[in-house]
């Protein structure tokens, strides 16, 4: 367990900031987070270190969320997220990082991009563009999602491509996607639990910043609750738009 105050000045903001994305305040801030850890010890590390209480955080929200959720989608997206996790597993070695951070990026920049645009040109709110279930679409996109969570641990992006166009209610919405990630991670620790990932000074050091992780998820969904959608759609484009450029910038080669 570190004893070293440095690592908890960076580790209680990143814990709080991932909590605040785990109560539904979008993507963005999980992304602000996990760099903070990222500076005090390794990337692999602060995988490690986050994973049992991003898992913690699911339980809180699964209990916060547990009257809201789209089943539809969850069967659409999920056995393709169960296949990516499984190819990330088999190839995450083979694959840089760095190119699928552009990828999927460079993608979701597109996406939020035009949304604002259209906002834009309307010189006013917009609706948002309300679309049906396509289970092709549905499974790539949920192949994507599963596969960058497992690799990169930026699984929202690709998630969000689908599901926010959907035109969902910001409670049902956010239920989903808690309900999705919460069952992507579940499957992410056995797979980094067979790969070693795990060992005692990690799971320890986990234990003692997961006080932090109750308040702070807790604290999201407080206040995504109290959005109206005209509020919470584009404040989640711009989240989304946040968490891509950084997930770009991040996959450039300087």
């Amino acid at each position: 367990m570190h004893a070293d105050s440095a690592f908890y000045l960076a580790a209680i903001p990143a814990v709080i900031l991932v909590g605040l994305t785990k109560g539904g305040m979008g993507e963005a801030l999980s992304m602000m987070g996990v760099p903070l850890l990222a500076m005090v010890v390794s990337p692999v590390q602060a995988a490690a270190i986050l994973l049992p209480i991003l898992i913690f955080m699911d339980w809180i929200s699964l209990w916060l969320w547990r009257k809201h959720g789209n089943g539809t989608l969850l069967k659409v997206m999920l056995p393709g997220a169960m296949i990516g996790i499984g190819i990330g597993w088999l190839t995450a070695a083979m694959v840089p990082a760095s190119i699928l951070r552009l990828l999927i990026g460079g993608m979701t920049i597109v996406f939020a991009l035009r949304y604002f645009y259209n906002r834009f040109r309307a010189r006013g709110p917009v609706s948002v563009a309300v679309r049906s279930h396509n289970a092709v679409a549905g499974s790539i996109w949920g192949t994507l999602s599963g596969y960058t969570s497992f690799v990169t641990h930026a699984g929202g992006p690709p998630f969000q491509i689908y599901a926010l166009p959907l035109g969902l209610d910001p409670k049902e919405y956010t239920g989903t996607s808690v309900r999705f990630f919460a069952i992507v991670n579940a499957v992410k620790f056995f797979a980094y639990w067979q790969l070693g990932q795990f060992d005692s000074n990690n799971l320890l050091t986990s234990l003692s910043l997961m006080p932090f992780a109750p308040f702070a998820t807790i604290a999201g969904a407080w206040i995504v609750k109290r959005m109206r959608p005209e509020t919470y759609y584009p404040f989640m484009y711009a989240m989304t738009l946040i968490a891509a450029l950084k997930l770009f910038v991040s996959g450039l080669p300087f």
